[in-house]
């Protein structure tokens, strides 16, 4: 085991990270948390509190991140919060304060942010463009119906056989989590084309578009509010990855 290396980004509580195998070595990873800055993304309400998208997408970032980190992968965290940090907390502050790679203020229209995220992560591609692997991982909150539960499901573009491999590896991934773990909760999570999605037709690497749930409907909203929750998101997304990454060596 290596000594640990310091990462401010994920908070005093989490900051050093050990390396404790080489698995992920050679392997590269964008990370992007949807919304962020003057956008919150969708809202959900839950006693007094509301429960803001880009808050919660980027606990379960900074937690998939620190995981890759830990098996010697190269992280690159696109959207940033410079005082969040992994948080251990039910409810999440929302504020507008994200930035991304590294400090660049996130514009207020809708399609000048994505064009900006877009621009980041095909530009941090072009010295990572011989890695054995590469993947980029974007991480949203859907909001539907209050009643309507919503199981984690993926997206990638009908051309990237390589983004589909991975979305499917990811969801077979979670039904065996959910398998070993509540076997008779049963999991209804599916990965589908979305060619209209930005960030999927217009990103170089290999990507997969991930919702992790409804943040309007009250079952759903437990796997956000409990940090043990977005931890295990984080350690079973994790997992996927570095299957992916087995089977394409």
């Amino acid at each position: 085991m290596l000594s640990p290396k310091s990462f401010p980004i994920f908070g005093p509580e989490y900051a050093e990270v050990e390396v404790i195998d080489h698995e992920l070595r050679g392997a590269v990873f964008y990370i992007v948390a949807g919304h962020g800055g003057p956008d919150s993304g969708a809202q959900g309400k839950r006693d007094s509190h509301t429960l803001c998208e880009d808050e919660y997408a980027y606990d379960v970032a900074l937690r998939l991140a620190r995981n890759l980190l830990e098996h010697d992968a190269k992280v690159y965290l696109i959207t940033r919060d410079p005082d969040d940090g992994i948080r251990d907390g039910q409810y999440l502050a929302c504020d507008s304060d994200e930035t991304v790679w590294k400090t660049k203020r996130i514009p207020k229209k809708q399609l000048a942010r994505l064009k900006q995220r877009t621009d980041i992560v095909n530009k941090l591609h072009r010295p990572n463009r011989y890695a054995e692997y590469e993947r980029l991982i974007v991480l949203h909150v859907d909001s539907r119906n209050e009643g309507n539960r919503v199981d984690i499901f993926f997206y990638h573009h009908s051309a990237s056989t390589k983004g589909r491999r991975t979305a499917e590896l990811l969801q077979q991934t979670i039904s065996d989590k959910y398998d070993l773990h509540q076997p008779d909760r049963g999991y209804r999570g599916f990965v589908a084309e979305r060619d209209r999605l930005y960030m999927l037709r217009k990103t170089i690497p290999p990507t997969v578009y991930i919702e992790l749930g409804n943040i309007r409907n009250a079952a759903d909203q437990l796997r956000f509010v409990e940090s043990d929750n977005r931890q295990a998101m984080g350690n079973w997304l994790c997992e996927g990855l570095m299957e992916d990454v087995r089977r394409s060596r």
